[in-house]
């Protein structure tokens, strides 16, 4: 949920991954918009976007470093392709004529069973039609988390973890008609506490962010908070 200064936007997505090895894995997934605003385009989560699109992306973890029992450093890079999808959105988003897009990223970072420390950075970019384009989109994220030492447990008991979580983003400017719209471009900064919880097969997370800096412009409405929750099964 992403709630706006005059409107908010709610959506769900469903994700299906496969791990080909350890190290390398294929992720698909599809939406479905139960309400649209006019907000500045944004990805909000890492390996799921914020809007109506499908994506299809890749990840290759190609360095990892074991320091000890539980920990270690990472390195993971994304490559992925997306595909418009039919709902509407609102505002003048929704007045262009959409087209595939490009997104890559890369994450790295420290994890162990007491602290995790990641940060990452990544773009999209989306082709144009019939003089229309979606502004391309930079965003980037540090997190630091924290497990503490009650819930530092294995399988088959529940683990826990709190994290604070800072995401950014940059966004380009609307092309309509052959022409870049002014008001268009902009760039956000969220701050947020959010959660893991594992248990057995499944697992939950959530969190909230705030923004702490906004640079919208005039045409789409300033954000004020938003909220995310993912449930996943492994199998």
């Amino acid at each position: 949920d992403r709630i706006g200064s005059q409107s908010s936007g709610a959506m769900t997505r469903a994700m299906l991954t496969y791990g080909i090895t350890q190290d390398l894995q294929i992720s698909v997934s599809a939406p479905a918009v139960f309400s649209s605003a006019s907000l500045l385009p944004a990805r909000v989560t890492a390996m799921m976007p914020a809007n109506g699109d499908f994506e299809a992306l890749g990840a290759w973890r190609f360095q990892r470093r074991d320091n000890g029992v539980g920990s270690r450093l990472e390195t993971t890079a994304y490559l992925g392709f997306i595909i418009p999808g039919f709902q509407t959105p609102a505002g003048l988003l929704g007045q262009l004529h959409k087209a595939p897009g490009g997104i890559g990223m890369i994450a790295t970072g420290y994890a162990s069973r007491k602290n995790y420390i990641w940060a990452g950075v990544g773009g999209m970019h989306f082709a144009a039609s019939h003089g229309d384009r979606r502004p391309s989109l930079l965003s980037y994220s540090v997190v630091w988390g924290y497990r503490p030492k009650p819930l530092r447990k294995d399988y088959p008991h529940w683990d826990g973890r709190f994290f604070i979580e800072m995401n950014g983003e940059d966004s380009g400017r609307v092309l309509h008609n052959g022409l870049s719209v002014p008001g268009t471009s902009g760039q956000q900064i969220f701050l947020g506490p959010t959660t893991l919880w594992l248990y057995k097969k499944y697992g939950i997370e959530g969190g909230v962010q705030f923004p702490v800096y906004q640079n919208t412009g005039t045409v789409f409405q300033r954000e004020r908070l938003r909220v995310a929750v993912d449930f996943s099964y492994f199998f």
